[in-house]
């Protein structure tokens, strides 16, 4: 009797046990996401926004009646609520945007079909999400339609953050390329090797906790774009809301306590060509210096109290380097000392032409924070 009832015994633990674990295997199985033709009553949710972006009305009022447009790279929309599933409308757009639901990824859509998505299989519990857009969109604007939740849910108020970063540059602040192994990649493939929530700048300001914006267009200098491109330079397109120079941007609730530039890199990194208006490189250093001390000075105007941290590469025999220190030393002899210049050396550049990796990523904003952090901007969290 005793041995069968130790057999039994042992059998029901190893149920009870099995069933356990599949209880938990179903508890802990991710979110899924799908596309949902014919959406239940909603309600919206209310949305902090990172990054510079039109808003315009719309008749879906269960999104909150608003369309948002945007094209600088690194814009995100975060909300908060109470539930176990949550919808957002996704409209025009090649994008890739990163789904994120307290803190984890939940889902990843890439060049989604415009329609309603749902995210469900989620705890019953409080959650934040946030929808990030992970891709440069120099061609064209996107377009979000928003975030809700079923009548049934309960809308929560985003989480305030009162910590600002501003990073301002080119390909390396977008993050260009920075998901590739190989130096060589065709336009596809930077597109989608181009992951901007792994580039510095995000790195940088989710070690702050701090709302970001990522003001960022590859190819564009100060003066001059890379190989003499056709285009606005950087400081040209920068007070704008969109590239096409509409709308200037305009936001109150914008201070960034920290803003950072990074500039002068396809200024530099090619020749000059016939036909271009600096006949030498003397020429071009010298509007270089004249054009990025003004944008520094404007970007000291609109933000008295900013720290303002300029970095370069030693890229083209330190050429780059060279002239942003003469910048940020030309700043502190006019007056202005909560400035500094930062340069960043021997780094990697093994990702898509020749640019910054994701372990570079990782160095610069390692590099970002030890200056933040001797300058005594926040205490680390």
């Amino acid at each position: 009797m005793c041995s069968r009832f130790s057999r039994l015994s042992r059998s029901v633990v190893l149920t009870v046990i099995c069933a356990l674990a599949s209880f938990a295997v179903a508890q802990s199985a991710p979110p899924s996401i799908h596309k949902s033709p014919t959406p239940p009553a909603l309600t919206p949710l209310t949305l902090a926004i990172g990054g510079r972006l039109q808003t315009k009305p719309t008749d879906t009022r269960t999104f909150g009646g608003k369309n948002y447009i945007y094209q600088w790279p690194g814009t995100y929309f975060r909300a908060a609520f109470a539930g176990s599933s949550v919808y957002l409308r996704i409209l025009q757009g090649d994008q890739i945007l990163h789904i994120v639901v307290d803190d984890s990824p939940a889902a990843l859509l890439t060049k989604p079909v415009p329609g309603v998505y749902e995210i469900e299989g989620l705890a019953n519990t409080h959650h934040t999400i946030t929808v990030f857009v992970a891709t440069e969109s120099q061609a064209a604007p996107n377009t979000f339609g928003g975030l809700a939740i079923p009548k049934n849910e309960t809308a929560l108020p985003a989480p305030p953050r009162d910590r600002q970063i501003e990073f301002i540059g080119d390909s390396h602040t977008v993050g260009y390329g920075n998901l590739s192994p190989t130096h060589a990649c065709t336009d596809a493939q930077v597109w989608s090797d181009t992951d901007n929530t792994q580039a510095f700048g995000p790195l940088t300001a989710r070690h702050y906790i701090a709302d970001y914006q990522i003001n960022a267009i590859s190819g564009r200098g100060v003066v001059r774009n890379y190989n003499g491109g056709k285009a606005d330079t950087l400081p040209q397109a920068y007070p704008y809301v969109l590239f096409d120079k509409k709308q200037i941007y305009a936001d109150a609730s914008w201070h960034p306590q920290v803003i950072v530039v990074a500039l002068g890199t396809n200024d530099f990194s090619t020749p000059l060509n016939a036909g271009e208006r600096w006949k030498t490189k003397a020429d071009l250093h010298a509007d270089v210096e004249v054009t990025y001390l003004h944008f520094l000075q404007q970007l000291r105007a609109k933000n008295p109290a900013a720290l303002l941290i300029v970095w370069a590469t030693d890229m083209e025999q330190g050429e780059i380097e060279s002239e942003a220190k003469k910048v940020v030393d030309e700043m502190k002899q006019h007056g202005d000392q909560h400035i500094a210049f930062l340069p960043i050396d021997h780094l990697g550049f093994t990702a898509c032409n020749s640019h910054p990796s994701l372990a570079d990523e990782q160095t610069i904003s390692r590099k970002l924070i030890d200056v933040i952090e001797s300058n005594q901007v926040w205490q680390t969290p």
